[in-house]
Formats: C-alpha cells, sequence, structure tokens
C-alpha cells in the first residue's frame, strides 16, 4: 500500500500532461485533416507559409492553388493551414490612414 501512495503523485502528473497537451493537440490534428479533406476549388486559403492563395484544382495529396492572377503551384494538401473567408474593402468605410484623402479627393 505505501508503494501506491508514493506512485500517486507521478500517475497524477502523467494525467495532467495527458488533458493539457496531447488531447488538444490530437483534437486540432483532426481537425485540421477534415478542413484539407473538404477543400473545394474557389476556396481561399492560407498556406502554412503563410501566403494567401484561392485553391484551384484537387488531387489526392496535392493541389493547385492561384497566389496572384496567373500564377499557379502545387503544393502538398498539409501546406493547407486554413480556410479564409474572402474580405472585401469598401473605400466608404474610410479604413485608410487616419487623416488620409479618400482616393481621388483632393486634401
Amino acid at each position: 500500500m505505501p508503494e501506491l501512495v508514493q506512485l500517486l503523485p507521478l500517475i497524477g502528473v502523467i494525467v495532467l500532461i495527458y488533458l493539457l497537451m496531447i488531447r488538444p493537440a490530437a483534437r486540432r490534428n483532426r481537425e485540421l485533416a477534415a478542413l484539407q479533406s473538404a477543400l473545394t476549388a474557389g476556396d481561399r486559403v492560407m498556406l502554412t507559409s503563410g501566403f494567401f492563395a484561392t485553391v484551384r484544382a484537387l488531387d489526392d495529396d496535392q493541389i493547385q492553388v492561384e497566389l496572384a492572377e496567373g500564377v499557379v503551384v502545387t503544393v502538398a494538401r498539409g501546406a493547407v493551414a486554413r480556410v479564409v473567408e474572402p474580405t472585401v474593402h469598401d473605400p466608404a468605410d474610410g479604413d485608410g490612414p487616419a487623416g488620409a484623402p479618400e482616393p481621388g479627393q483632393e486634401s
């Protein structure tokens, strides 16, 4: 019985490591694999390198993405970090630098 009591802190640390590190990492990996398998042509994605691209064609383990107009590269499906929503910039929002005139306006 005293041997078991001495092992309780070690068992507690192992369980804590599992709950705080291993389990969440496995969940993130499952979610990422599901995201990568659900890609479709036309999706806007961010690659693990930080490039933003649009998916043009899909193969089993590779995808073709367009980085800029006319620049299409082939990358591994695992290079997709996340799918991003396309943003539409509206100049009427005034998102430019503070005090900067809108395009077409004189200061």
